[in-house]
């Protein structure tokens, strides 16, 4: 008893660690993000803005006439990607571990060999391949080279192949075809998995800058993360924007993981039952 009340208490201890240094440097930035540039730079770490201002935010919003188009353009690919890969991870992961058709097994093994790709090694390729479709400067050139994800179908075959069978069968004699089934009867009982591949992927469109820096170059369809870099300038960085743009920026992610944070364990758990 002893020894566990000692583990306990070390792990305690460590969490407690991380979620301090985790904390610190974004309670800093919100509180910067109400401070004036000149307080930001002096080297003060006070954690209370010496002169309060909501200046910052009214630039970015108001003067920097891009910044609303950002923020639109942001949560319009990240909204779409996030959904298309939903619905196309789902009937891939759902076809690798349900259905019999020829060269599954080829898929499967190919799938699993795209994980270990790097994303670097697939710019240059994607890039000529868009520039030959015209699709630079554009929605669809973000969305569609990212509408599904290796390791987001591996995730759901994983999930449907513990999903009870017993579920299907009864949807298929009360007449349901296998896209009725799956659609009407899998689908909604999968919102664990689907839950933590949203937050995941969603991140992942969100805070993309590498992307977006190859992909776009008009600034109306720049990204957040790429309206971010243009407040640092070569000879001055305008800080204290930067910090009320990234609180901006990090709100969306904060709203999206608490309101499916009840599905998110159960997602990672990968069990299909209740």
């Amino acid at each position: 008893m002893k020894k566990n009340k000692v583990g306990k208490t070390i792990l305690y201890i460590i969490l407690g660690l991380y979620a301090i240094t985790t904390l610190v440097p974004f309670l800093w930035a919100l509180s910067s993000s109400f401070k004036t540039l000149q307080e930001i730079v002096s080297g003060s770490m006070s954690f209370i803005p010496k002169n309060f201002t909501l200046e910052n935010y009214k630039q970015i919003f108001i003067e920097q006439e891009h910044f609303p188009r950002w923020m639109f353009n942001s949560l319009f690919i990240a909204g779409v990607g996030t959904f298309l890969n939903l619905i196309f991870n789902s009937m891939a992961g759902y076809a690798l571990a349900r259905l019999t058709f020829p060269g599954k097994k080829a898929l499967f093994i190919i799938i699993l060999g795209v994980l270990m790709i790097p994303a670097q090694v697939t710019m240059i390729p994607n890039y000529l391949i868009l520039k030959e479709l015209g699709w630079l400067n554009s929605y669809q050139g973000m969305i569609v080279p990212g509408m599904i994800n290796a390791t987001y179908i591996f995730m759901m075959r994983q999930f449907f192949i513990n999903f009870p069978k017993e579920l299907e069968e009864a949807a298929e004699i009360d007449g349901l075809s296998k896209f009725g089934t799956f659609f009407r009867v899998v689908l909604p009982l999968a919102k664990p998995a689907l839950a933590a591949q949203s937050i995941f992927i969603f991140m992942g469109f969100w805070n993309d800058f590498m992307r977006p820096l190859i992909v776009i170059t008009d600034i109306e369809m720049f990204t957040l993360p790429l309206g971010l870099n243009t407040f640092k300038g070569q000879f001055v960085s305008y800080w204290n924007y930067i910090m009320a743009a990234s609180m901006v920026f990090t709100l969306p992610v904060l709203l999206l993981y608490a309101f499916f944070n009840r599905y998110f364990i159960k997602g990672i758990s990968f069990t299909g039952g209740k």
